[in-house]
């Protein structure tokens, strides 16, 4: 029998011809108003893309793949093609034998990587460390170190333990998190000259030779996130600072190829699901191109090494456990994009130090992951895809530009040091806080879609606003922040007063034009957390005011049609104003009439939502 092959029977199809169709379709509308993704880090995205729009793009036609292989589970067993990676769970130090008992409870429970926060470096000796690590095979667990102090002392321990114990140190992996620079531009200054700390890294550098696998610089991206950075920004100064601390290390004696292998980039991984997985693979073929700028002999010890951690930018204090979602699709980019581990922030650590329940679920979402979904089967699973492999290749070529830029001024020290990166993040952190505050980019809970009745939790987070700016700073701190932050500063007001206020919606008129705007307007004010008091309508000005005024209600919104408010809204304030503040919904054409009859408030889809609720909170008395 002859066999046909069915596409067979449909003839190719040109782009031209599908934008020909798509501005058919358009009715005159303007194709790139309409369909192109203006990205923050800006940028266009088209609407679709095709298999010819793959044939230029760098990163695939580059000798060294966007991906060069994972790290099986066993460190000794090199490099395999699949996509697997480790399972991080952080623990704060406060005494080192619970710590112990708690890492080796998380280990038992999937937990293959295991990051210890250790606060006050004074604490740290041979003998709290061996009880730290206690029962533990630092040849099967990753374990990571972090501290304000004494990371030579810890990789002299991990050493130290070695020989005592008989391990074999090639096998250990993780990191002793050493990260001068980022410490400076969180902290604004350094306990000892910048010179002085460089020269530190590189004897940490020369002591964590005995433990090949280990890395002791940690380029930490995820704190220009958290300050509002982009995904090109967070990237392409990632790079700079790695280029720098090489480059330090160099003039120190110590070659490029081994500081490449001493470095590990962590990440955080925001709410932008294709870009994040484009950021990754990005940044694997920029580290590639800086590798062979270098001429590198020892192509392996290039391999990038990433930590991902879902970022506290757009983690909230109410309606917690929306975080839940927020971090499983930040999990997932974080994963599809190549990371070797990742730490998924508890859904509650906004509000209070995490307990067992919300670190046990942040745990599952990533077993869930890969033990139930298999994301950790296939390499690089987003290659060939023509909308993901564009989308890497517009974050890496902005990316390198940003980088070139940065090594024109001078490099990451200099840029630091004029202020340059504190302000391109904070214009970047301005924008995104723009677009929350007027709704243009959603925050489930919070900006859209709040309970108004719920009330905020007793531990409820201050904030992330930075008071220990040193005196004398040596650089201008950036500062973490989370989104929320401002509606959450809003919503807790309104419950801290015995009678909470309530908004009253008076709807009349046009029943499609006052239902939607009275939805609208609960919207808006429940961010806020007033209390709303809903109606099924009015039919005539008496009606409707005798209710509003029986109410009690502090704020009276008047949801109508543009055409009727000159009709109603100023019999209702002169009735109104001296009980309540009265509140148009919407930008009606005749606004200049509204005012002089002395209708000042307004509330529409281009209000800053965030001033606005501030204003209305001062106005009842708040």
């Amino acid at each position: 029998m002859n066999q046909k092959k069915l596409f067979d029977q449909f003839p190719p199809v040109t782009t031209k011809e599908w934008i020909d169709k798509i501005n058919a379709s358009l009715n005159g509308a303007d194709f790139n108003e309409r369909l192109v993704w203006k990205t923050c880090e800006g940028f266009d995205v088209m609407p679709f893309y095709r298999r010819e729009d793959l044939e230029s793009i760098k990163h695939i036609i580059a000798s060294q793949p966007v991906k060069s292989g994972r790290m099986s589970d066993g460190p000794s067993s090199g490099f395999r093609a699949d996509n697997s990676w480790l399972v991080r769970q952080d623990i704060l130090v406060s005494d080192f034998v619970p710590a112990n008992m708690k890492a080796l409870s998380i280990i038992s429970c999937g937990v293959t990587s295991v990051g210890f926060k250790i606060p006050d470096p004074s604490w740290l000796n041979e003998k709290n460390f061996r009880n730290l690590l206690q029962g533990i095979d630092p040849g099967k667990c990753e374990l990571n170190f972090s501290s304000a102090g004494k990371a030579k002392e810890i990789s002299g321990f991990l050493s130290g333990i070695a020989a005592a114990e008989g391990y074999n140190p090639s096998l250990f992996r993780g990191a002793v998190e050493a990260d001068v620079l980022g410490r400076l531009l969180m902290n604004g200054t350094l306990c000892v000259p910048i010179r002085e700390g460089f020269d530190y890294l590189a004897s940490l550098t020369r002591e964590t030779r005995k433990l090949p696998l280990y890395r002791n610089i940690q380029i930490h991206g995820s704190d220009f996130s958290n300050a509002g950075a982009d995904a090109v920004q967070e990237l392409g100064y990632a790079l700079a600072m790695a280029v720098e601390y090489i480059s330090e290390l160099s003039g120190r004696g110590i070659d490029a190829d081994e500081s490449a292998k001493r470095i590990r980039f962590s990440f955080g991984t925001g709410p932008d699901y294709f870009m994040e997985i484009a950021k990754l693979r990005a940044a694997r073929y920029l580290w590639s191109v800086i590798a062979r700028e270098y001429g590198t002999s020892e192509p392996d010890s290039w391999r990038m090494e990433i930590h991902s951690s879902t970022t506290k930018w757009n983690a909230t204090v109410f309606d917690p456990y929306v975080n839940m979602l927020r971090t499983q699709t930040e999990a997932m980019s974080a994963v599809l994009g190549g990371t070797d581990s990742l730490t998924v922030n508890p859904y509650d650590s906004a509000i209070r130090d995490p307990g067992e329940f919300s670190e046990r679920i942040a745990r599952n979402q990533q077993l869930i992951l890969k033990y139930e979904s298999y994301f950790d089967k296939v390499a690089d699973p987003s290659a060939g895809s023509y909308y993901i492999e564009n989308l890497t290749a517009l974050v890496a070529e902005n990316a390198w530009k940003l980088f070139l830029e940065i090594e024109k001024m001078g490099g990451f020290l200099a840029v630091i040091k004029s202020g340059f990166l504190q302000r391109k993040i904070s214009a970047s952190a301005e924008n995104r806080k723009y677009k929350i505050k007027r709704r243009k980019e959603i925050l489930t809970g919070i900006n859209r879609f709040s309970d108004p009745d719920e009330k905020p939790p007793v531990n409820q987070g201050e904030g992330t606003d930075r008071n220990d700016m040193p005196e004398e700073p040596e650089v201008e701190q950036i500062k973490p922040f989370r989104a929320s932050e401002g509606f959450e500063k809003i919503r807790a007001a309104l419950w801290r007063v015995d009678k909470r206020p309530s908004v009253f919606l008076l709807k009349i008129g046009d029943q499609h034009m006052r239902k939607a705007r009275a939805l609208f307007s609960s919207a808006f004010f429940g961010c806020a957390g007033y209390h709303i008091v809903e109606n099924d309508g009015f039919s005539s000005v008496d009606e409707a005011v005798k209710a509003a005024m029986g109410s009690g209600s502090e704020i009276v919104v008047i949801c109508s049609s543009d055409k009727e408010y000159p009709v109603y809204a100023p019999a209702i304030n002169d009735r109104l104003k001296e009980k309540a503040v009265v509140v148009i919904a919407g930008n009606p054409e005749k606004i200049d009439f509204l005012r002089s009859a002395g209708l000042n408030n307004y509330i529409h889809m281009k209000s800053d939502i965030v001033e606005s609720l501030e204003y209305y909170n001062s106005v009842v008395g708040l």
